[in-house]
């Protein structure tokens, strides 16, 4: 068996053969379980859009890498999976899809139609990320994938809804929103992203009625003067003093409105001191208008044209009317000037276009109590943060305690359950559902209508034919579906039943009667996620779990670092610079791609990711840049990159977008991913020369007595090793975790320990207990590593079985089916020896020593060297003690080691902390030869270093030239001397 382990390890045939396993066999299966504590982690909902991008694949392997190690643990681990309906972002695409290719809008085909389709895309792109989630490793309980927009999930919207309507805590409004024109819809503050852009600022004059007086103003948008209800100035600017309460003319329309005085929104010191006040079309304006009863003038249609309050200008775009406007107030003389110059004008981050400030009907929720709770529950530490800091932008946004609009004018999401009857009576009300308990309604009293809301559907007739219910066109913010996840996909509002399972359509009674999947599971343990929407979701998911369910969702929160492209960009698909991380997977293994990413998951707040493109032609790996990425808004042709070395084109790999099938595709590559990649080779070699050296392995205990003094090391070392890994991911320390982890056993187990142990493993006396204590480690190691590296673990642990059934360090036990279903190592703290341990730190400086002194003076490595050392008694013995390891590791013989060694002449020398280390030389070494070799070097250096002396000496180079120059100079100044000093130290030795 062991002849047959590959040389190299084979990342896909392992990724492709274990993860069906680990399904087949029901590994990531999470049931309820009294005699075990639920560990729950709920996923962050991807989108329903497209594919995974490389903030996906972090989040991912810490949810995984979570899940397997507290499985391990021997918690019942539930990583729930599933899919976000993402209604803005789906309908888009789906809506930009249909118009580049068939020139049709929804309202072409209507709600049915358009709805119809993206049902389709969702069923496509769903399989697809879930697949991708899947070559992550995932293993989610996927039995259980839910959709927010499946029956178990609609259930717990509508009874919310319900609930906070029924509470008093969802009202109907006219508020000033920000306003997608492409997609005609409501979208949230936090779905808004500022960009500069080229514009103009445009200076104009008002006419003061009944004077001879001009009042100028400026404007980024000339077209909303025809929506102005003021004219507003600082109530102690001297120069308008006079004129609060006085009206001015709008020249374009002929409309007199007020000249008000205030000091929040008007500066004296900026520009000419007044501003134009446009309540439904600018927040600030907003406001002021609420603060002095001003007039709301909506200008907009939907879709970005003027309406009827617009005048002549009605139906005409409102970039179009705005040139007009411009144009016309110039030739009417009221023109001052124009400036051009850079607008920070916010844009929707869904269509990737320009929102309008705009007046309309929404629906809200009050926050004042629900934000309350969330804010006590994180200073009480019910919920806490990892970092703490983060702590900070939840309460900040929570404080605010602004009304959360959860109404979007959409066709795909859960639509709103409300509908609207105009001609009846409470009493008719009554009368129609006085036996229902699942229907609630009251009067809007400022548009004279009753509201009624159910859970369930509503006849049009349901009140007679005399009175028609009429049910709002609106569709719920995504984040009101996302906030109930943790509770929603447990199955509740069904307290009394465990929700179905994939395939299944139907609730199934449990024998007690109770939701025990609910009542296991619920509340989570930890949620992960990025800073990105810890408002958007993270504080939501807390007040609605305690209002739906009086607890908590989640205790720990962790916020992972966010990946930003190589020139510290956040990668978004305007930019292109999308890193797709199956790419990765193809290229480096899923297992190298993990532990790469795990190393970057610390407390840090951002980490960088550069990439190249590798070459389909030549194979060269073309740098990211971003000017070769540029995508327009609209999507557009693809976007190409090119090819330094062969100067061909190609389309590139992303994680925004496909590329066409029929072209050759840049794939992205990156040396981030050579670390994960070199230790999973590293760690095969190790396992694979252990495996090959258990012939003749047969199970045992290991009394203390039997354990050589390595032996003793590597399992202090491996028990230390364990305590650490184990608090590191007990505090989401996932990069300290990982380098622990690679440390331990990159430069112990694998350059010391596989070394130390390999003569006993070719003396038949020894070989047994070496075995035994070899095996034991490799198991520990494997499971300690599966959480990172799942894949390689497994074939591995696979592989052991075969050779070692039966092993462990602290019992001989039989192994488990798969390494998912071992336990997390513990060992006992009275295995670590500090001192020990201190005495091999010691061991292998003296061995790098020697080692050195090899590489510096070319001498053969089956050339045995004398080493002699001068110590305390003390030391003494311990060099002693550990000198079979200096001829096995270092093919040298200590001679003698006490406080009387004296240097012996022409010998190289080295120096511990505790201890002087000399090898002679003659013999060994063509002393005069080296001696003038060395000499010569040295020579060189001194002339070099006088050059570049007489270079810093000179003024006129260090005044003038750039500071990085300088500093360059000054660097390998420092680095030659360092290097003359060491041939120096040489030339003594040699001398």
């Amino acid at each position: 068996m062991t002849t047959e382990i590959p040389k190299q390890y084979d990342p896909e045939q392992a990724q492709q053969k274990w993860f069906s396993f680990w399904e087949e066999n029901h590994l990531f299966d999470a049931e309820p379980d009294p005699k075990k504590k639920p560990h729950t982690i709920m996923i962050p909902l991807p989108n329903v859009t497209g594919a995974l991008h490389m903030g996906h694949a972090l989040n991912g392997t810490i949810q995984d890498l979570l899940t397997r190690w507290r499985r391990m643990q021997g918690y019942s681990a539930l990583w729930m999976p599933g899919t976000d309906h993402a209604g803005i972002a789906t309908q888009a695409v789906v809506e930009r899809r249909m118009l580049e290719e068939e020139g049709l809008t929804r309202h072409d085909i209507g709600r049915e139609a358009l709805v119809n389709r993206i049902w389709i895309w969702k069923d496509a792109y769903e399989h697809r990320i879930l697949n991708q989630l899947k070559k992550l490793g995932a293993s989610c309980d996927w039995r259980r994938t839910r959709f927010t927009l499946d029956e178990v999930c609609s259930q717990a919207v509508r009874r919310t809804f319900y609930k906070l309507f029924d509470d008093g805590l969802i009202y109907r409004g006219k508020r000033l929103v920000n306003w997608d024109t492409f997609l005609q819809t409501a979208v949230a503050d936090d779905e808004v992203f500022s960009e500069e852009v080229d514009g103009h600022f445009w200076t104009f004059t008002y006419p003061v009625v009944g004077s001879d007086k001009k009042i100028a103003f400026s404007t980024t948008r000339p077209e909303t003067m025809l929506g102005d209800s003021a004219l507003c100035v600082h109530p102690s600017d001297e120069r308008y003093k006079d004129l609060v309460g006085s009206k001015v003319r709008i020249p374009i329309n002929g409309r007199e409105i007020p000249i008000v005085a205030d000091a929040l929104l008007a500066k004296m010191e900026m520009g000419t001191g007044a501003v134009k006040v446009t309540p439904a079309h600018d927040p600030n304006d907003y406001a002021c208008g609420m603060r002095h009863d001003l007039e709301m003038i909506n200008i907009l249609n939907s879709d970005g044209t003027m309406n009827e309050n617009a005048g002549k200008f009605a139906g005409q775009d409102r970039y179009e009317v705005r040139e007009a406007i411009v144009a016309e107030m110039e030739t009417m003389g009221y023109f001052v000037e124009v400036e051009a110059r850079k607008i920070d004008l916010k844009h929707s981050d869904r269509s990737k276009t320009p929102v309008e400030p705009y007046l309309s009907d929404q629906w809200f929720v009050r926050m004042d109590d629900l934000a309350q709770s969330a804010i006590d529950a994180v200073e009480d530490n019910r919920v806490r943060f990892f970092p703490a800091r983060y702590r900070n932008s939840y309460l900040d946004w929570l404080g605010e305690k602004r009304d959360w609009c959860i109404s979007r004018q959409l066709w795909w999401g859960h639509q709103i359950p409300i509908w609207y009857c105009s001609t009846c009576t409470e009493d008719d009300l009554k009368a129609a559902f006085a036996d229902r308990d699942d229907v609630s309604y009251r009067l809007d009293e400022e548009n004279g209508v009753w509201l009624v809301c159910s859970e369930h559907d509503l006849e049009e007739d349901a009140l007679g034919a005399q009175h028609q219910l009429v049910r709002d066109d609106d569709v719920l913010d995504t984040w009101f579906s996302s906030a109930l996840w943790p509770h929603a996909t447990l199955g509740w509002p069904n307290t009394e039943q465990n929700p179905p399972r994939v395939g299944s359509e139907e609730f199934s009674d449990t024998p007690s009667g109770t939701n025990e999947v609910l009542d296991h599971f619920y509340p989570g343990s930890v949620l992960v996620t990025s800073r990105d929407i810890i408002t958007l979701w993270v504080a939501r998911m807390v007040l609605a779990g305690l209002y739906n369910m009086k607890d908590i969702p989640f205790s720990h929160v962790c916020i992972h670092p966010k990946i930003l492209d190589g020139f510290g960009q956040t990668m978004s698909k305007s930019k292109g610079n999308g890193v797709d991380p199956m790419d990765l997977i193809d290229k480096y293994g899923t297992d190298a791609v993990r532990f790469t990413i795990a190393s970057f998951a610390g407390e840090t707040q951002d980490v960088r990711l550069p990439v190249g493109y590798e070459c389909p032609g030549c194979g060269e790996v073309i740098p990211q840049k971003l000017e070769h990425q540029k995508m327009t808004p609209s999507g557009g042709d693809k976007p190409r990159i090119e090819c330094p070395k062969c100067k061909e084109s190609f389309q590139f790999s992303s994680a925004w977008f496909e590329p066409d099938a029929d072209q050759e595709v840049a794939r992205v590559v990156s040396e981030r991913f050579e670390y994960g990649r070199n230790f999973c080779n590293k760690f095969w070699n190790a396992a694979r020369f252990a495996m090959m050296n258990l012939e003749g392995y047969t199970p045992g205990e290991v009394s203390e007595s039997d354990l050589q003094l390595e032996d003793r090391w590597i399992l202090s070392r491996l028990s230390k090793t364990t305590a650490e890994l184990t608090e590191l991911l007990g505090r989401y320390q996932f990069d300290a975790a990982t380098r622990t982890l690679r440390d331990f056993t990159w430069n112990e187990f694998c350059d010391w320990y596989l070394e130390m142990i390999k003569p006993r493993l070719r003396d038949e006396k020894l070989k047994p207990v070496a075995q035994r204590v070899l095996v034991g480690v490799l198991d520990s190691l494997i499971r300690l590593l599966q959480p990172f590296t799942p894949f390689i673990c497994e074939e591995l642990w696979q592989r052991l079985a075969e050779i070692a059934p039966e092993r462990g360090l602290l019992k001989v036990e039989p192994a488990e089916k798969s390494v998912m279903q071992a336990a997390w190592p513990e060992f006992p703290t009275e295995w670590i020896d500090t001192q020990l341990e201190s005495r091999f730190v010691r061991l292998q400086e003296v061995i790098v020593a020697i080692r050195n002194v090899r590489a510096i003076y070319n001498i053969p490595p089956s050339t045995e060297l004398t080493l002699l050392m001068r110590c305390e008694d003390l030391v003494a013995s311990d060099m002693q003690n550990v000198s079979e390891q200096f001829k096995n590791l270092a093919r040298a013989v200590l001679e003698g080691a006490g406080t009387n060694v004296e240097r012996p002449p022409a010998s190289a020398s080295f120096a511990l902390d505790d201890a002087d280390g000399f090898i002679p030389l003659e013999g060994i070494v063509d002393l005069q030869g080296e001696l003038k070799r060395q000499q010569k070097e040295a020579d060189n250096l001194r002339g070099v270093i006088t050059g570049i002396e007489k270079k810093l000496e000179n003024k006129n180079f260090v005044e003038r030239a750039p500071e990085d120059v300088v500093a360059n100079v000054r660097e390998t100044l420092a680095t030659r001397q360092k290097q003359l000093a060491s041939i120096e130290e040489i030339i003594s030795q040699l001398s």
